[in-house]
């Protein structure tokens, strides 16, 4: 038997993993993130291009989700602009499930 000290432990690890993952973005769909990141982003964002490098690795979870909080995307190229509010929330989803620190990194070949 758990010691109340050990369950109230349980608990609280339960919470912030469950807290953690409600972050990212509600209703984002990462099959599209992923058709939209390859076409809209890597453009800039790929090997030898204008922008720095990124793939979904380059960032944790949290970093991904404060880049999208906080409407990081610097140049604002006109393609970032046009995108939907639900696109935006697709690519966030892409980039959040495969993370640096996800269970699925992925770099977006």
């Amino acid at each position: 038997m758990m010691k109340p000290i050990q369950q109230l432990g349980v608990i609280i690890a339960v919470i912030l993993t469950l807290g953690s993952s409600a972050m990212a973005a509600d209703g984002g769909n990462p099959k599209k993130g992923k058709h939209l990141y390859k076409k809209e982003c890597k453009a800039c964002h790929g090997a030898n291009s204008e922008g720095p490098e990124l793939t979904p690795m380059a960032k944790t979870m949290a970093q991904w989700d404060r880049f999208f909080l906080r409407d990081q995307h610097k140049s604002k190229p006109e393609v970032f602009k046009a995108l939907s509010e639900q696109e935006l929330k697709d690519i966030q989803q892409f980039l959040y499930d495969h993370a640096a620190d996800s269970d699925q990194p992925q770099t977006c070949g």
